[in-house]
């Protein structure tokens, strides 16, 4: 087939841009009208522009739209993109109403993490021939594996709730503070397991892990109280500095070894929840990030993501199903079994369980990241993206069959 010709650079790229936005838009409200999330087609637009449907329907056109220099340029701002995503989730983590619901929230936040992430690590030693990637570091592999299983992503959750008419109610509350508890806990498991591998970095584990706990104890004692005395002191104009700190931050525990998301998470928690100038910053970033900078990242996501790698052999479609098997009935049991513990009723508990197996855009970050080290390879890569794609999906679903309306709603604050 005949090339197709060569384009100018920028002209390139804003086409690239255009055509990813339109394609993960378009199959977000195909998804919504379906009755799920937007981040399902958001994830199935990145799929569907990468090898595993677009290179094999149209060869030519996907090398001429996604050339080595225009993957490198959405890769930088997909990163970009990301970086935004994980600021605004750390200024939106927050524990709602601990004091009444501290032993049920601790008790659902343990079960959803502590149970998938065993499954995890044990699919992940059964399939460490298949999947692990080039470090050679096992028990790196095993510990990173077995937390993309245990992870619940608290902003599709958030959607999730509010397409339910639960963001109001006890359990949606409930599931809010243990999905912030998760993505923290897997943000902070995250840091030390690429430190004590010394997969991140050039200095070593120590110098990473002294590094890293310099850097924290220097964000808690001292920039978080300057942040707020700042944010109080001098109101609107303290806009450009919050988003400048967020970058330098990013750069920060990118340069130490890790990655820039970390930072970018670690300054996001720094913020204070309750001043208007907060809240102006997530209104002003929040739209851009989701329209624009999002469907980068996931174009990114679908790049490297290979579905023939998976339907190319049985072991690959053993080991896909096995993995999203596990990772729902280990989530559903653990949370569902921690909320049962903790005293709530049969139903609700069910409904805990069901809303804490949505992982959407967080695992997708966390797999990216272990690809990005070789911790994974490709196939891993991508049966964790299938696996995120289809716990997702199927959240909504699950509500519906359980019933959403009776008897959470009504229940007091």
């Amino acid at each position: 087939m005949t090339a197709l010709p060569a384009a100018d650079p920028v002209a390139h790229f804003l086409l690239a841009l255009a055509v990813i936005v339109v394609v993960c838009r378009l199959l977000a409200g195909v998804a919504r009208r379906f009755g799920q999330p937007p981040v399902v087609g958001e994830i199935l637009g990145g799929i569907v522009l990468g090898p595993s449907v677009l290179a094999p329907l149209w060869p030519a056109g996907s090398a001429w739209l996604l050339t080595p220099t225009v993957i490198g340029s959405v890769t930088v701002v997909g990163q970009l993109g990301l970086v935004t995503f994980l600021f605004l989730l750390g200024s939106e983590a927050r524990l709602e109403n601990p004091r009444a619901d501290g032993r049920v929230v601790a008790g659902i936040a343990a079960g959803s993490m502590l149970l998938p992430f065993a499954g995890g690590v044990g699919i992940a030693a059964l399939g460490q021939p298949l999947i692990a990637g080039s470090n050679q570091h096992p028990v790196a592999f095993l510990l990173a594996f077995g937390l993309a299983m245990s992870i619940t992503a608290m902003p599709v959750l958030a959607r999730i709730l509010v397409d339910m008419g639960m963001d109001t109610s006890r359990i949606g509350r409930i599931a809010m503070a243990c999905a912030a508890i998760g993505d923290g806990t897997a943000w902070l498991a995250l840091t030390l397991i690429l430190a004590l591998s010394g997969l991140a970095g050039n200095s070593g584990p120590l110098t990473t892990i002294v590094l890293v706990a310099g850097l924290v104890i220097l964000t808690f004692v001292v920039v978080r109280p300057l942040l707020a005395w700042l944010v109080r002191r001098i109101g609107d104009r303290a806009l450009p500095l919050v988003i400048a700190c967020a970058a330098a931050y990013a750069a920060c525990t990118q340069i130490i070894g890790l990655h820039a998301a970390v930072g970018a998470f670690l300054f996001g928690l720094l913020l204070p929840r309750h001043e208007a100038l907060v809240e102006r910053v997530r209104r002003q970033l929040y739209g851009f990030t989701e329209i624009v900078l999002l469907p980068l990242f996931f174009a990114t996501v679908g790049l490297s993501t290979v579905i023939t790698s998976v339907t190319g052999s049985a072991d690959g479609w053993l080991l896909l199903a096995a993995v999203v098997l596990v990772a729902t009935v280990t989530k559903f049991v653990g949370a569902g079994g921690g909320a049962r513990l903790a005293g709530l009723p049969a139903r609700e508990s069910l409904r805990v369980g069901t809303l804490m197996n949505c992982r959407g855009v967080t695992e997708l970050i966390v797999a990216s990241i272990c690809l990005q080290y070789h911790v994974v390879n490709t196939l891993g890569f991508t049966i964790l993206v299938l696996m995120a794609l289809l716990t997702t999906a199927m959240t909504g679903p699950l509500l519906r069959l359980i019933g959403v309306r009776e008897p959470e709603l009504s229940v007091a604050a």
